[in-house]
């Protein structure tokens, strides 16, 4: 049972374990990688024992090593096993001082929040996940009791997954201008929610929300806790993104397009303060014509727009007699060109006689000239309206 434990962690501790193969009869001394790593004492998540690989298992008639496929040549020989699964043999390239190997252990047993670079990394880590609470640092490196805390949140909610991105030179594009500025190596935090889609093969689209920590509320702790409790247990609603955040280099110019678009929505949270406030005020004028983002206000921006157009060049709106006299003579022509391709039963030869290659030519001779005469027709009076205009009354 105890071995059972050591290779596959059905004992229920929840530990894993890193096992240096050492013979019971071997005269050799402790690995020195081994022995640094263990005293070391960071690598709180990993028990270090000692085994012997050469041992034959009862159940199987095979050793430690031939069971797991263990290298013994490559020296020395550790393993990690328990909760992580059937042993695995640590590669060479990690064992060179007791410091690497520490860094392996912690690297694989500990659970850390994720590190956002790219657009693929948000996405992966952190959107199609059901939650993710994400800190946007304000710096390089972050505080230790920012670090403390992140490490506590992980152990808080293990069904939400936690990832970090330096905002000092990253930037969120089409997220940002929802939250608070970044001013000041300000740190910022916000839970994202999955709405529905996935990012597997033959998935729906991804589809996600989010609730931000207030510009009034410190990152710590007890902060991003309420925050991320509240929205897994839907008490803090989460506002639906119309579409998903991408990771851009943080320049000037983004900047400077963020702050544009922070201006516009205060804008329209200032605009529809002040209808709500006016009450049946606007809706007896016939409506206001900003812009709010819902259907009406677009529509009342492009009429707005139009009219803009007309005003500026002097464009005098048709009457609905001339749009419909318009259209008359517009499928008048339609029918006109219509009646000329198209073959009617008076143009048909008669029954029986074949169809000569000299008739049809000369049909479509006819009907070129026809067109020709037409076009000579309307370019005459085109002319003569032109002369008419170009006459000087000296009277």
């Amino acid at each position: 049972a105890e071995m059972r434990e050591v290779f596959f962690g059905e004992g229920g501790t929840g530990k894993s374990y890193a096992v240096l193969c050492q013979s019971e009869d071997s005269t050799a001394p402790i690995s020195s990688v081994f022995q640094d790593s263990y005293n070391d004492g960071s690598a709180k998540a990993a028990e270090f024992r000692l085994m012997d690989c050469d041992y034959i298992l009862p159940s199987s008639g095979k050793s430690v090593a031939d069971r797991f496929s263990l290298d013994m040549k490559k020296r020395p020989t550790i393993f990690l096993s328990g909760t992580v699964g059937a042993p695995q043999q640590i590669d060479e390239k990690f064992l060179k001082t007791g410091a690497m190997l520490v860094k392996y252990l912690r690297g694989r047993l500990e659970v850390r929040a994720a590190k956002i670079e790219t657009t693929g990394d948000l996405k992966q880590r952190c959107l199609d996940k059901n939650y993710c609470g994400l800190l946007l640092k304000g710096s390089k490196k972050a505080p230790n009791g920012i670090k403390g805390a992140m490490n506590k949140l992980l152990k808080d909610f293990p069904d939400v997954g936690f990832a970090s991105i330096d905002s000092s030179v990253l930037y969120l594009m089409n997220f940002e201008e929802y939250l608070p500025e970044l001013q000041n190596e300000q740190f910022r935090f916000v839970v994202f929610k999955k709405v529905s889609g996935s990012l597997e093969k033959g998935g729906t689209r991804l589809i996600s929300s989010y609730a931000a920590l207030p510009s009034t509320h410190s990152v710590n702790y007890a902060s991003m806790n309420n925050l991320v409790s509240n929205v897994v247990q839907d008490l803090e609603p989460a506002t639906k993104l119309s579409s998903l955040p991408v990771v851009k280099t943080r320049s000037k110019k983004l900047e400077e397009a963020e702050r544009a678009k922070r201006q516009r929505r205060l804008d329209q949270q200032k605009s529809k303060a002040e209808k709500s406030e006016g009450g049946g005020e606007s809706s007896s004028s016939g409506g206001s014509t900003d812009n709010d983002g819902t259907r009406d206000g677009r529509k009342a921006e492009r009429d707005r727009r139009r009219e803009e157009h007309l005003k500026n060049n002097n464009v005098i709106p048709k009457t609905p007699e001339e749009i419909a006299e318009i259209e008359r003579r517009r499928r008048a022509r339609m029918e006109e060109q219509a009646s000329a391709w198209n073959v009617v039963d008076e143009d048909l030869p008669d029954q029986g006689d074949p169809v000569d290659d000299e008739d049809m030519q000369q049909e479509e001779d006819d009907f070129m000239e026809e067109m020709e005469d037409e076009v000579i027709e309307d370019l005459d009076a085109h002319q003569e309206d032109s002369d008419e205009d170009d006459v000087i009354d000296l009277d």
